[in-house]
């Protein structure tokens, strides 16, 4: 079993230590990323090089760091446990306070998996590959600058609309609660093969969310204007870019999340995002 433990986080370091002990005790192998748990616990490596050597991964943070591990493990089809030591907690769903009940059931059997999509995303410049990289929840076009950018976007190589914005969010289901639900897009279930193409903040009523097929092939062209704009990959930047850059986005392997048989996704939106909740009128 592969440990990632979240940054500089001294909560997340010290249950390291005890589950790389209690992981061991039940006779299992453990590797970790962290150089602060004893090696008699667990096996320090880096995180890329687990790939190669386990068989499940735990990951002791929050979504962001999930996120990081989860671009790592594309089309590995190793399965990957979250444990909440952050905030929202919307992908890494198992609490921390239930760690060793939450091992005992997986190291049992007991458990279930989604495979959720990921997106890779290419930058081109005068027909030349410039840039590559992956995405769990989205890839983001945003301007540097308070003054808004022009983008053309392509699907299935037709010319799909053109928009003034300040940027244009392309989500995955996963992603579709993150960014791009602050931005006014929909939620789609882990289970619909579809993506979101989300404007934000963008200068026209016409310009709305729309939902494609995660099949089809995106192209981003940034035209029309002098100002540069950012590419970022959940979160990450990837690349500046300039006028007339184009990013070919499509789907890329999948990601395979571990979740305990009591997990349901619309308790998970209730709960953490508090969605459709009914607020009782008071009685004056």
């Amino acid at each position: 079993m592969g440990i990632v433990v979240k940054r500089g986080d001294m909560a997340a370091e010290s249950l390291a230590k005890e589950v790389a002990t209690w992981i061991t005790d039940c006779g299992y192998r453990v590797c970790i990323t962290s150089n602060g748990l004893p090696l008699q616990a667990a096996k320090v490596m880096p995180m890329r090089a687990m790939v190669d050597c386990v068989d499940m991964m735990l990951v002791l943070g929050g979504d962001g760091t999930l996120l990081g591990v989860g671009r790592c493990f594309i089309g590995t089809g190793i399965p990957i446990l979250g444990i909440n030591m952050g905030r929202l907690g919307f992908l890494t769903d198992t609490p921390a306070g239930n760690v060793p009940l939450a091992l005992s059931q997986v190291l049992a059997g007991e458990f279930k998996t989604i495979e959720h999509i990921s997106l890779k995303a290419d930058v081109l410049r005068d027909g030349k590959t410039l840039a590559s990289g992956y995405a769990m929840n989205d890839v983001v076009i945003q301007r540097n600058n308070s003054r808004p950018i022009e983008l053309e976007v392509h699907i299935r190589e037709q010319l799909a609309f053109r928009l003034h914005a300040d940027g244009l969010i392309l989500a995955t289901p996963a992603g579709s609660t993150a960014y791009a639900l602050s931005s006014g897009g929909p939620i789609i279930h882990p289970s619909v093969h579809a993506l979101a193409l989300v404007p934000i903040c963008p200068h026209t009523l016409s310009n709305r969310p729309i939902v494609i097929s995660a099949d089809d092939t995106v192209e981003m062209h940034l035209s029309a204007n002098p100002q540069t704009a950012s590419l970022n990959l959940d979160g990450e930047p990837l690349i500046q870019l300039a006028v007339n850059d184009a990013v070919r986005i499509h789907q890329g392997g999948k990601i395979t999340l571990i979740y305990l048989p009591e997990h349901h996704y619309y308790k998970t939106l209730r709960s953490k995002l508090h969605w459709a909740d009914y607020i009782v009128p008071i009685n004056e």
